[in-house]
């Protein structure tokens, strides 16, 4: 196919199918969770084309709604698995790369076609069960999303190998974005499949080869992701898939000298560890890695007088509690002006009574239970301390039961402090504080909002008065990454709200997006020229250079 000038499908979002009562992929689904949760997977190293199961390393994956319920095993990967699948990659990136960028592409749109078949209840019951979302909740993301990002990301590849440099007479100027040399090291959350599977995809495409590190506690939907990829026809080696001890894996990854770049989703603590320890390194590296991370967030409500209050309450419910509040862009923190409180607090208050928390195979169910014990006791202290603080009261929730699984219902916080920690800390779960404010003091929290979180991901600001909201942009301009004027700070679709934030949320590098992609290339500039010179001299030199 080398006398071609591809052009790739025009990408568009995935359709979200609804789920409703009666419809047929409700019925699907349902089949495909009880054929689930009646399985018990084994889930392997993939190290290029070995699959390798340890029984003295094996450990358990657990449904968070059901703990005591077991849907697989893994094996734990070991410092010489690291070594030997890093090798794997170093000798599969050079033929993966050297394929056109068509062959390359062409994997990725097979796999959102297998996504969007027969594949899209198998990986939304295995996020249902694994990572306890509902079933909208996993369509957005282990279907949809993940689906546009593979379509999307192919447009945006084309579009990086079309942008070419001009040529003068007589010479042809080519830029050439070539893989880069060495290896990417993936490291995911347990949040998002989309996430998790595009961090090691998207390098993958620009022709990288990737060592990917899942997030145990969401193995069975990145499992089933990384069998996709392999029916599409990725070649072994190029992703090669290894869990266990962080420490053990990243100790491997980071001191290897063909270390290229990290694409990391994660809280700021640890993305700021692998940033040192890079830096440390950095003498004994082939090239500079790319460092690619997108962390933490104290996501933020703003409400000005002039706001809607009911549309100000359906987006605090649905940004802060839809899939338990362990969204990086839930809405975490609110500030409230006083003229519309009682209205405010009454509206949610009454809502969030409505919302029914359990099993999500229980389709009336709004949340399921947080993702495992760890994050359950981190979430309940914050309630505990609220519970007991002056600083703080609690209007609503703040129940937190574990016993048949990591189950916390939705709990509202008035902060009568507005430098509460939970203003100010993130805590990734269900919990919103809201602090009432002055409405005469608009400009005044408008910088508290600014200032008191060392985040800067997500954002939402409500208001009617158009000055208003020109005004509030302005204020907040480095408050987020990504803003919504009269939405809730949450949902952003591939190829229409490119994702990311500064601060100590992240390189903004904005997954989804061309930029991103950028990232994981490395241009060669080619210049070819028709009519070489034979002569050393220039013409101001001619007859001795007299005048």
């Amino acid at each position: 196919m080398a006398n071609i000038r591809s052009t790739t499908p025009t990408p568009r979002n995935e359709p979200v199918l609804g789920y409703a009562p009666g419809s047929p992929e409700r019925s699907t689904l349902i089949t495909e969770l009880k054929r689930q949760a009646g399985t018990r997977v084994e889930i392997p190293l993939v190290i290029g084309e070995k699959k390798i199961l340890n029984a003295k390393t094996e450990h358990k994956v657990v449904s968070p709604h059901k703990h005591a319920h077991q849907l697989a095993t893994y094996t734990a990967a070991t410092a010489e698995d690291v070594q030997a699948a890093i090798q794997s990659n170093l000798a599969a990136r050079k033929e993966w790369a050297a394929l056109n960028w068509e062959d390359r592409a062409a994997v990725f749109l097979k796999a959102a076609e297998l996504l969007a078949g027969k594949y899209r209840p198998v990986i939304n019951a295995a996020t249902m069960l694994g990572q306890s979302k509902t079933s909208h909740q996993a369509e957005i993301d282990a279907a949809c999303e993940l689906i546009d990002f593979f379509r999307f990301n192919v447009h945006f590849a084309e579009r990086i190998y079309s942008e070419q440099p001009q040529s003068a007479p007589g010479m042809w100027n080519r830029s050439e974005a070539r893989g880069l040399e060495g290896f990417v090291y993936a490291v995911c959350p347990f949040n998002f499949t989309s996430i998790a599977i595009n961090l090691p995809t998207a390098p993958a495409l620009m022709g990288c080869s990737v060592l990917w590190k899942p997030a145990p506690t969401s193995l069975l939907s990145a499992y089933v992701g990384m069998q996709v990829l392999e029916e599409a026809g990725l070649p072994p080696g190029v992703i090669n898939l290894v869990v266990g001890d962080p420490a053990v894996i990243s100790s491997v990854a980071l001191a290897h000298p063909d270390l290229a770049g990290i694409h990391f989703t994660g809280s700021t603590g640890v993305f700021n560890m692998l940033w040192k320890t890079v830096g440390q390194n950095i003498d004994r590296y082939k090239t500079y890695p790319r460092l690619v991370g997108e962390t933490g967030g104290k996501d933020f409500v703003f409400a000005h007088p002039s706001a809607n209050a009911q549309e100000l309450v359906t987006g605090l419910i649905r940004g802060a509690f839809e899939f338990q509040g362990q969204k990086c862009s839930a809405a975490s923190r609110a500030y409230i002006p006083k003229s519309l409180w009682p209205a405010v607090k009454d509206g949610l208050v009454a809502t969030a009574e409505q919302i029914k928390v359990g099993d999500p195979a229980d389709f009336s169910n709004f949340m399921g239970a947080v993702i495992d014990q760890k994050a359950f006791h981190k979430i309940k202290g914050y309630i505990d301390d609220a519970k007991q603080s002056k600083d703080a009261r609690i209007i609503f929730g703040g129940d937190c039961d574990d016993k048949v699984g990591y189950f916390i219902q939705p709990t509202i916080i008035e902060a009568l402090d507005p430098h509460y920690r939970s203003m100010r800390e993130e805590i990734f779960g269900p919990v919103l504080t809201l602090y009432v404010y002055d409405d005469a003091k608009l400009d005044e929290t408008l910088a508290l909002c600014d200032t008191s979180s060392p985040y800067a991901l997500t954002g939402a600001i409500y208001a009617r008065d158009r000055r208003v909201i020109a005004h509030m942009t302005r204020a907040l301009e480095h408050s987020a990454g990504n803003f919504y004027i009269n939405d809730k700070p949450t949902g952003a679709v591939v190829g229409q709200q490119p994702f990311g934030g500064g601060r100590a949320s992240g390189t903004n590098d904005k997954a989804g997006s061309i930029w991103n992609l950028l990232r994981w290339c490395s241009h060669r500039t080619i210049k070819e020229t028709f009519h070489p010179i034979t002569d050393f001299r220039y013409a101001y030199m001619e007859n001795g250079g007299s005048a």
